[in-house]
């Protein structure tokens, strides 16, 4: 077992991954398994090199003073060689001397260039870190700084013309200087196959003891909700509810109406319509092709629902059986993250999840262990965040407006439920639409497919989203139409902020440069990935999330204030944002270092305008 040669603590030179340029970094760990050094960068960066990449101190100090040196019996040569004085000089003929001062002259400006590359100044590490000189540019500064880089090229090509360096030495700060400028300019590089994710130093949701909990208190809260829901006084002090039998909690033909569900929204995930897109780059520098087939999907669904109605198919069935199917949901999401996890066992290092390769078994059974999982060209993870939830709420939602109709004899649905519907409805035929936006989201990109995400999109958002429908069936609620309007209103504020906030960055990833998002500046950064600071984003730092508070309270609305059950839906999505939120700074800061300090003093509040 080879011994490390650095300590921890100890401040070296560290290789940035990619690159021939060495920063000043410090030590901070070193794992025994890998045997990667952890060090920390002056903008605060954090990453994990070989012992290769890494070098003292001391070893540059000495080159420095070999190269700036130069020999006694050189400089003797060079003289002994010069020109007699005594010889008349010709008018395009030099001195020695003055061709060797010329030289030396040429030389100092050459080494000069260089080590302002390398130097470890803080100037230095900030444009290294992504920053040019002013804090904001637009989309046309590309040109800019290909201007401005322009002298220092032609500069150096003079130069270059009368050195006699090796090749070799040329061609080595070619290529620094190519790096320099790939750096200052804003453009998406392709990095080259990175290591494999390591493990995380920070567990999130409470470690191995919260994920534990987690994994029996999300079903808990489901099931309470759905019982309370039942109940004619559905007060938090009626607490607990009347449990039922657990025999009347499982029925096998409920399951099998769920696994037809579960299984024709996959037979219309494989349809080979729509376009194919390629995803973010994964660790290995791979990038996995999706279908986007969503709303084809969701108007086959509509299709047959309304196939099934015509034939008078009772959809209300649904709410007769509600407790059963989310059983029956529940039991298939625990079914399908024991099979991702063992499956996960056998997955190469660089396809695991970096916050689900914990070596915990609970932790990374329950954040997942695996980041795509795949059947094939079947993505199960991507598959299950919008189809068979997602549709499925708007399924339910449809079912409970027809159970109201039918248990309290009306002939047309309440306005509470036809707003209800309406706005989820939109909620859920934007996402759909606009379903490519998904794969650059955290739950695509970071998080691994295990019981947090399996359990959430088959249980938790289509049975906990509708809970205003369900809760309307046995509690209507009327309203006046200036108060559904004054409610509509609000929904449309949110839907807007939420979906010009979220076009606006998604166009801006897309093409940084379109002549339409000219108007927009922004803060480079290191990744080649710009931090936008104006616009929806130059207001707060997740807008699309206070659009989707905005509309999540509008849905609760049309069922009065009679309960507060019907907001627990908009009390937990703030919860939600706001740990998610959380979630998004520390990797924020992590991966922008500096840039991301910058963008927070330009951008200060989080969700809501000057008050978090």
């Amino acid at each position: 077992m080879p011994s490390r040669r650095f300590a921890d603590g100890e401040v070296v030179m560290g290789r940035w991954p990619g690159s021939v340029l060495y920063y000043e970094v410090q030590v901070t760990s070193y794992n025994d398994v890998s045997h990667l050094y952890t060090v920390k960068y002056k903008d605060g960066t954090e990453l994990e090199l070989k012992e290769s990449d890494i070098r003292s101190q001391s070893s540059f100090k000495h080159r420095k003073s070999q190269s700036s040196s130069s020999s006694p019996s050189r400089r003797s040569s060079s003289r002994s060689r010069s020109r007699s004085p005594g010889r008349p000089a010709k008018g395009r003929r030099r001195s020695s001397s003055q061709s060797r001062e010329a030289k030396d002259d040429k030389k100092k400006t050459i080494q000069e260039t260089n080590l302002a590359l390398v130097k470890l100044s803080e100037n230095n590490t900030r444009s290294y870190n992504g920053e040019p000189d002013s804090t904001e540019k637009n989309d046309t500064s590309c040109i800019t700084l290909e201007q401005k880089l322009k002298p220092d090229l032609e500069i150096e090509g003079v130069l270059e013309q009368y050195s006699l360096r090796p090749r070799k030495e040329e061609k080595k700060k070619e290529e620094i200087y190519s790096e320099k400028k790939i750096f200052e300019t804003i453009k998406t590089i392709e990095k080259p196959p990175s290591k494999p994710p390591s493990k995380p130093k920070e567990l999130e949701f409470g470690g191995r003891i919260g994920t534990f909990m987690l994994i029996f208190f999300l079903p808990a809260t489901v099931f309470y909700l759905l019982l309370m829901c039942k109940q004619d006084d559905p007060s938090l002090l009626n607490f607990p509810p009347p449990l039922p039998a657990l025999e009347s909690l499982w029925e096998p033909r409920v399951f099998g109406v769920f696994l037809l569900w579960f299984f024709l929204q996959a037979l219309f995930y494989l349809l080979p319509i729509g376009k194919v897109v390629e995803g973010l780059p994964l660790a290995n520098g791979k990038k996995l092709h999706y279908r986007i087939n969503g709303f084809y999907a969701f108007t086959l669904t509509a299709a047959a629902i309304g196939t099934l109605l015509y034939f008078q198919f009772e959809l209300h069935y649904l709410y007769d059986h509600f407790i059963q199917f989310a059983v029956s949901a529940a039991a298939f999401s625990l079914g399908l993250s024991i099979y991702l996890y063992i499956r996960s066992l056998k997955a190469p290092e660089e396809e695991l999840a970096p916050g689900g390769n914990s070596g915990y078994f609970v932790y990374d059974f329950f954040a997942g262990h695996e980041l795509n999982p795949r059947i094939g060209s079947f993505d199960l993870k991507y598959f299950c965040e919008l189809r068979p939830g997602l549709i499925g709420w708007v399924v339910i939602n449809l079912a409970m407006l027809l159970a109201e109709m039918k248990i309290h004899n009306q002939s047309l649905p309440s306005l509470s439920m036809i707003l209800v519907n309406s706005f989820q409805l939109l909620y859920v035929v934007d996402a759909l639409w606009n379903e490519e936006a998904i794969l650059t989201t955290m739950d695509i990109t970071h998080d691994g497919f295990g019981f947090m995400l399996a359990f959430g999109d088959l249980v938790w958002v289509p049975f906990v989203y509708s809970l205003q429908a369900f809760y309307l069936v046995g509690h209507p609620t009327a309203i006046s139409w200036p108060v559904a309007a004054a409610i509509t209103i609000l929904n449309c504020i949110g839907y807007y902020i939420f979906r010009r906030a979220n076009s606006q960055k998604n166009n801006f990833r897309r093409n940084p440069a379109d002549p339409k998002l000219a108007y927009l500046k922004f803060i480079p950064t290191a990744t080649g990935k710009g931090l936008l600071v104006t616009g929806w984003w130059g207001f707060v730092r997740h807008p699309n999330y206070l659009g989707d508070i905005i509309m999540a309270l509008a849905w609760s609305l049309p069922c009065g204030f009679n309960h507060i059950l019907p907001y627990f839906y908009v009390i937990y999505f703030i919860c939600l944002l706001v740990h998610r939120e959380a979630r998004d700074e520390h990797h924020c800061k992590q991966k922008y270092g500096l840039a991301w300090e910058r963008y927070c003093q330009r951008v200060p509040y989080r969700i809501f305008p000057y008050i978090y």
